[in-house]
């Protein structure tokens, strides 16, 4: 079983703490969705666990089965099979889709990749996101348009294969259609792999789709109030404001 924890975790960014004393754990075959107003640090813990050196560390661990990632950079963390989904997917000219999966999976497998596989893979993905075969042949999200850029996030996570799943508002820019395509290819990777999940929505609509065991609401930079999934419906219908402001019922 994978297993990322996060202890008493400070994070901060050019000297303003985002993260304050900020403590989870997801297990593999977990399900877990971070929600909250804007602002309060949602993004911020995706960006840290995946290894963004912009942010600081100021106290607290996060360790990902019995090893401390704290100073180990984004290369390696892919490597141990963690992967984000990011909200805003850059372009990169010049190095094509293709490549780009190709020579990922490579460093990941070392001997064991198989390129026929991988091309049959890439194929029958290409078809099942309803993406355009051409994209597979151009540069990293260039020209995409934003549903375009998170079907090809869903599209790397499904060839890499990753235990630790971090998708960051994978649902902004979706149309109702690509939602509920791009949900249901998460939930058929959940259900073949049983990895880790971690989702970061403002929406109760994704939620349809992709079923979380426990939902968490963020308030300033730490989770003030967790539940199961009917806590998002309470999100919907009342507010944040007022859930956090209750007790425990």
């Amino acid at each position: 079983m994978n297993i990322l924890r996060i202890d008493n975790l400070t994070v901060s960014i050019n000297g303003k703490e985002i993260l304050k004393d900020f403590s989870l754990e997801i297990k593999s075959g977990e399900i877990h969705a971070i929600m909250g107003p804007n602002g309060v640090g949602k993004s911020t813990l995706t960006k840290v666990i995946m290894g963004d050196p912009n942010y600081k560390i100021e106290k607290g661990t996060i360790t990902y089965n019995g090893k401390v990632l704290n100073d180990v950079p984004v290369n390696e963390r892919a490597k141990m099979g963690i992967f984000l989904g990011m909200q805003m997917p850059l372009s990169i000219e010049g190095v094509t889709n293709a490549d780009f999966l190709r020579s990922a999976l490579r460093a990941k497998e070392g001997d064991n990749f198989k390129l026929l596989s991988f091309i049959r893979e890439l194929d029958e993905l290409t078809k099942k996101l309803h993406m355009d075969s051409n994209m597979i042949h151009r540069g990293i999200n260039d020209g995409f348009s934003g549903g375009e850029r998170k079907k090809n996030e869903i599209l790397q996570m499904n060839i890499l294969k990753p235990d630790m799943v971090l998708l960051d508002e994978i649902d902004s820019g979706l149309d109702v259609d690509s939602l509920k395509l791009v949900g249901e290819a998460v939930m058929e990777y959940y259900e073949k792999r049983k990895p880790a999940i971690l989702l970061v929505t403002h929406y109760q609509r994704l939620l349809d789709y992709i079923k979380p065991d426990f939902i968490h609401i963020m308030q300033g930079g730490k989770i003030v109030k967790s539940g199961d999934k009917s806590l998002a419906l309470r999100i919907e219908k009342e507010g944040y404001d007022k859930i956090v402001g209750m007790s425990d019922e």
